[in-house]
């Protein structure tokens, strides 16, 4: 899942951003409304995790154009304010969530991931091809019954391709769902991480290359 935390409280910001990769997701960070902006207009986020009252482009401006754009993403706003009035305005306003400050971190991970499921074409709660089985609330993966230890990049790698049931998944698409900005495009990290899942997984095999297009389930594992 790929983030982006708007939030001009820096010390805030980067908690937010390493408990969530903590929790395997991939987040970019916007100190202020215009960088937020650019960086919403350039990558297709699952989640914006989005403070209102912000410097340069107000929250409530910056949601706007969320809302305008007609994307899929999901915008979880926060706010100093818990009165009835400001949820009702920030909901209003096109937000799909709305969380007030202090909050405890357990329910901001919930939320964000009650929205990335409603950022994404509609996946059961379990994934399951083959024998393999995947919980992304739970982050365990079972093989034929036993559990599989991953990595959070593996586990992001395996789930991106088992949700996309079969079709083939670009390297730069699991590069930009699972890394984040500072990935570098040209690394052979991809080729890397779907390597070792391959060999944690064990066989038989079920991720196959499409040469020059990037990784599927295999078939009979899709089936």
């Amino acid at each position: 899942m790929r983030v982006l935390v708007v939030e001009d409280e820096q010390r805030l910001a980067d908690a937010i951003a390493r408990g969530l990769r903590a929790e395997g997701m991939a987040v970019d960070v916007a100190y202020d409304g215009t960088e937020g902006h650019e960086k919403s207009t350039y990558t297709r986020y699952d989640v914006v995790v989005l403070d209102r009252d912000l410097p340069g482009m107000h929250g409530d401006e910056l949601l706007a154009e969320l809302v305008s754009s007609g994307d899929i993403t999901r915008v979880l706003m926060l706010t100093a304010s818990s009165g009835l009035d400001a949820r009702v305005e920030g909901l209003s306003a096109g937000a799909d969530d709305y969380l007030a400050k202090p909050f405890a971190f357990p329910e901001l991970v919930a939320r964000v991931r009650a929205l990335g499921r409603r950022a994404t074409p509609a996946a059961p709660p379990v994934l399951r091809a083959g024998d393999v089985e995947l919980d992304p609330a739970k982050r365990l993966v079972f093989r034929g019954g036993n559990a599989v230890e991953l990595t959070r990049k593996e586990f992001g790698v395996l789930e991106v391709l088992m949700s996309a049931a079969g079709t083939v998944v670009s390297s730069e698409e699991l590069l930009e769902r699972v890394w984040d900005e500072n990935a570098d495009p040209f690394t052979t990290t991809v080729r890397v991480t779907v390597m070792t899942l391959r060999r944690k997984l064990g066989e038989p095999g079920m991720i196959d290359t499409v040469v020059g297009a990037g990784y599927r389930v295999s078939a009979d594992a899709a089936e």
